[in-house]
């Protein structure tokens, strides 16, 4: 960083006697800089990192920065090693006018966190304006008349700087006729007047020019001049005077047009048209104040003739001469200082400025949102500005400094409560009556990915036929995510698990966007009657967040597998029995039993046995039970029937439609006559035995039936709940399913030995003798006896 140094020894004095100071204020935390005008680019100002308590190495990355409102690019802020130093030209008059105190108030920005400090530079006058009139001529016309000692104010000197630098004092150039006097004004400064110390005469000296010099009190002192131009004038020897040379005013701004200023009063010791006196606005009386007032030329009145403004200008001074008609006319002259009082009359001013919006709502607490400045410009108490926020929760203004204010978090946000929130700053000033401002602040509240996907219930129960088609939708999960935008963008994905030996994955397949549920292959009931496994649903935020949901698939039978018929014994051939039969037996004899299965369950699984009778055959002393494959006689064998009898036995299961399968029984008759008492009471006892199993199995019937019954009615009123709901279930859904309980008779009890697969997500498949969703009632168990073979011996047991 190059910094320049001042040439001459002029400027080295004054950067000498403006050595700049940097410390903390007590308790405001606001730095103080001070720097003389017109110092030349790279002119040192102050450490402002180390100042303000900051690290070199941490300037850039914190994105320190500074903003001057309204003052360009005066200063700027070495990032390499924290010094401030002037960037452009500063002209304290062009800033600050004729203000006693020249500032300019820095805002320093650092972000990470967000801090904001207050820097003041005091902007230090230099003695680089002189004195300047407002014309390089002054012409007044005296009479030679006038008497020693008269006076004639004249029009003094202005000089654009402050303080020492001001002050002015006035020299005359030697003559013999006047003298130099100085009129110290109220808060006004000196003013020079002539007074005459020798009596004029116009025809020795009809004409005198004098040279007036202003010096300032700077170091070096500037100068500036003006020529005077005094015409002597003959006759009329008494002047118009006022009562007082100077009259002081004060009255409040925004008044009315022709509201009365003052009156003034001169008089003439002249008699007649010498006495005659005229009021007028005296030609040092700029353009702007004529404007602003009228002179009544008789009265002498001064009114308002335009809008007062104490903000425009808080002191008008105005010269007034009065001039008699004589010849040549004499001039009197006074000043009218007026003072304007200042009203309530403007509003405050609120500017906002946006620092962090929008705002993430897991922001802490004490978070600055925005910077706001008020001001008014009125002074006094119409010009002390309050600052207040509506709704203030859950934010709240802290103020850093005078007129600046800081939009704070004060407690937690949550989008998902409330996204937007609309703020309301007002400024209201001490005045009587008090004005107010309003400026609107609106405050977004972006999202965070706080909240996870949820299923309307932990977990849901699905039916499905089996022999689906491959592909086939049975089910839609859907998850909803409170959070908004990439936050909420929910994905469906399976929980991979082992389903026995095989993926869970070869089984179904989950769309992820849709949440649509596929079987990615026909189900077996007979492989798998349920298939529990987990969806996942997770948002798209970062960290993304998910939820799990668990489906039970109840896959439910269709009568796809007809009657299974077993062999007799080891090493006989299924579908097929012999047997030899007494032709003693009696009536109700059991001589043979075909023994069938059937892979379904329930209804499916029900087999029955009919007898089919030949063509043109006689009818046979045969039966079959109709649940138990028993094949009994009916009456007691006899001679004339035939030695071989071939029955044809067919098993029929109850689905829908049913399926079939045919045995054929060989009976070869044999004479025995042993035991014929015996073996008539073993007949009439198995005759007995089976008109009891009919019976059962009549009771049994209606009591199967109406457990069905029961079940109907529960599936219709579970169906119509479901239908009340979103549909949840694919095009290949189940059909109405049937209960069918484990008590069933005859081959059914083959399913009890059956061991069935129930797969979930997770672990060995499991046994189970129920084929309906273990949500319904379990079916009630008939109080009956019931026959359960052996699919691998010959022997039964009750």
């Amino acid at each position: 960083m190059l910094f320049y140094s001042l040439s001459g020894p002029r400027t080295q004095r004054l950067l000498l006697s403006f050595l700049l100071v940097a410390a903390w204020e007590a308790g405001s935390g606001q730095v103080h800089y001070s720097v003389p005008e017109e110092a030349k680019h790279g002119t040192f100002v102050g450490r402002i990192a180390q100042d303000l308590g900051l690290e070199l190495a941490e300037l850039v990355p914190r994105l320190f920065r500074v903003a001057s409102k309204g003052r360009g690019d005066l200063l700027e802020i070495n990032l390499q090693n924290g010094i401030l130093f002037v960037n452009s030209r500063i002209d304290r008059e062009e800033l600050c006018g004729r203000s006693a105190e020249c500032s300019i108030h820095l805002e320093v920005i650092v972000d990470r966190p967000l801090q904001v400090f207050h820097v003041e530079v005091e902007v230090k006058d230099i003695n680089d304006n002189p004195p300047v009139f407002s014309a390089s001529e002054q012409k007044l016309s005296i009479p030679e008349s006038r008497l020693l000692d008269s006076r004639f104010p004249l029009e003094g000197a202005s000089d654009a700087d402050v303080g020492e630098n001001a002050m002015l004092t006035y020299r005359l150039s030697p003559n013999e006729f006047f003298t130099l006097d100085i009129i110290n004004k109220k808060d006004k400064g000196k003013f020079p007047v002539l007074v005459l110390q020798k009596l004029l005469d116009r025809e020795e000296n009809p004409q005198l020019q004098l040279l007036l010099t202003a010096t300032d009190g700077g170091k070096p002192e500037l100068k500036g001049s003006v020529t005077l131009q005094i015409s002597v004038l003959d006759a009329n020897d008494n002047a118009p005077i006022f009562d007082r040379s100077i009259y002081e005013v004060k009255m409040y701004e925004n008044s009315a047009n022709q509201t009365l200023v003052i009156w003034l009063n001169a008089s003439d010791a002249d008699e007649g048209i010498n006495k005659e006196i005229i009021y007028s606005f005296s030609s040092l009386v700029p353009p702007n104040i004529r404007r602003k007032f009228l002179m009544n030329e008789r009265t002498g009145e001064i009114r308002v003739n335009d809008a007062i403004d104490f903000e425009d200008s808080n002191t008008y001074e105005i010269h007034v001469d009065v001039t008699d008609k004589g010849t040549p006319p004499m001039v009197g002259h006074c000043s009218v200082l007026l003072e304007i009082l200042d009203e309530n009359d403007n509003s405050p001013e609120v500017v906002v400025t946006s620092l962090a919006l929008p705002v993430r709502e897991d922001a802490q607490v004490g978070t600055v949102i925005a910077l706001i400045s008020v001001s008014d410009h009125d002074s006094g108490a119409n010009g002390q500005v309050i600052c207040s926020l509506t709704p203030h929760i859950p934010f709240k203004l802290v103020s850093t400094f005078k007129n600046y204010y800081s939009l704070v978090l004060e407690s937690a946000l949550d989008r998902e409560s409330v996204a937007n929130y609309e703020l309301v700053v007002t400024a209201r000033d001490g005045g009587s009556p008090s004005l107010s401002a309003t400026a609107s602040v609106s405050v977004d509240v972006s999202d965070v990915n706080d909240n996870a996907p949820t299923f309307a219930q932990p977990e849901y129960t699905v039916f499905v036929k089996e022999n689906n088609p491959p592909g086939c939708h049975i089910f839609t999960v859907s998850a909803r995510d409170a959070d908004a935008q990439e936050n909420a963008l929910v994905s469906y994905s399976l929980v991979e698990r082992r389903v026995g030996e095989r993926a869970l994955s070869s089984y179904v397949s989950v769309h992820a966007e849709s949440g649509k549920v596929y079987a990615l292959q026909p189900l077996d009931h007979e492989e798998l009657e349920l298939l529990q496994f987990q969806v996942s649903a997770r948002d798209a935020g970062v960290p993304p967040l998910g939820s799990n949901v668990t489906l039970q698939v109840f896959v439910l039978d269709e009568n796809d597998n007809a009657p299974a018929l077993l062999p007799p014994g080891p090493g006989g051939v299924a579908g097929a029995v012999s047997q030899l039969v007494a032709r003693s037996v009696g009536a109700g004899h059991v001589v043979a039993k075909v023994r069938a299965v059937d892979a379904d369950s329930g209804y499916n699984a029900w087999l029955s046995y009919e007898l089919q009778a030949a063509a043109g055959a006689a009818r046979s002393p045969f039966r079959v039970g109709l649940y138990t494959g028993e094949i009994s006689t009916t009456r007691a064998l006899d001679e004339a029937d035939a030695p071989r009898q071939r029955l044809l036995v067919l098993v029929k299961d109850h689905g829908e439609p049913a399926l079939t399968a045919t045995a054929t029984v060989l009976l070869s008759l044999e004479d025995s006559g042993q035991e014929p008492k015996a073996s008539s009471r073993a007949s009439t006892g198995a005759a007995g035995a089976e008109a009891a199993l009919v019976d059962v199995n009549v009771y049994l019937i209606v009591a199967i039936c109406a457990v069905s019954s029961l079940f109907v009615l529960t599936l219709l009123l579970y169906t119509a709940l479901r239908c009340s709901a979103p549909p949840s279930e694919g095009a290949c859904g189940p059909g109405k399913p049937r209960l069918v309980c484990s008590s069933a008779v005859g081959s059914l009890s083959y399913s009890q030995q059956r061991r069935q697969r129930v797969c979930s997500g997770e672990g060995p498949p499991k046994a189970d003798l129920m084929a309906f969703s273990p949500s319904l009632p379990p079916c009630p168990l008939p109080a009956v006896e019931v026959e359960e073979e052996s699919t691998e011996g010959d022997h039964c047991s009750k």
